[in-house]
């Protein structure tokens, strides 16, 4: 069969010259070298992503128009690849400029994973636990005197830790305590 069974889809390939192939690929090279070089640089936040974008699309529209031929495609092709594009575009930039909810994720911010569980890990470690916690007029009232109860066998075994230090260290010499004669 010489010709194609189906009307209209006979299509002329343009074969692109080695030498316009080897001058995109050299270009795509040089703006990736680009881009780790500016990658680099701190030029502020917001230059940063616009030159980002930028050389990204360069590289974009080369791969577009010479690798994937749409240069020498129908025009109708490129048409619709370009009101695609415009569209992501538009879309991409009402994301950046969505900023009246940023900041209300719990886990985004400029502290790492680890700093954050050393944090949490503090506050863990200054919290009173459920038994110093008050929730009903009948546990203030039972911690309240549990608490006087605690201070005065505080007090308690205050007034009684110096008999119980002497007597621990052999102090009491009425007997009954270790032989400091001698060895023997």
């Amino acid at each position: 069969m010489a010709h194609s069974e189906y009307p209209g889809s006979e299509h002329d390939h343009h074969i692109i010259p080695k030498k316009t192939l080897f001058s995109v690929f050299g270009a795509l090279v040089m703006l990736t070298i680009l881009t780790v070089a500016v990658a680099q640089v701190d030029l502020g936040s917001a230059i940063n992503i616009i030159l980002a974008l930028a050389v990204a699309s360069a590289k974009a529209s080369l791969v577009v128009t010479f690798f994937m031929a749409l240069k020498y495609d129908k025009k109708i092709n490129t048409m619709v690849f370009s009101i695609g594009t415009l569209f992501v575009g538009i879309f991409l930039v009402f994301t950046l400029f969505d900023t009246a909810f940023r900041g209300d994720l719990g886990n985004v911010g400029i502290e790492t994973i680890s700093a954050e569980k050393r944090t949490e890990k503090k506050l863990e470690a200054r919290d009173p636990g459920a038994a110093g916690l008050a929730i009903a007029p009948g546990d203030s009232a039972r911690l309240t005197d549990q608490l006087a109860a605690d201070t005065t066998a505080a007090a308690d075994s205050a007034a009684a830790a110096p008999d119980s230090v002497a007597a621990a260290s052999g102090g009491d010499h009425g007997g009954g305590g270790s032989d400091h004669g001698g060895g023997g």
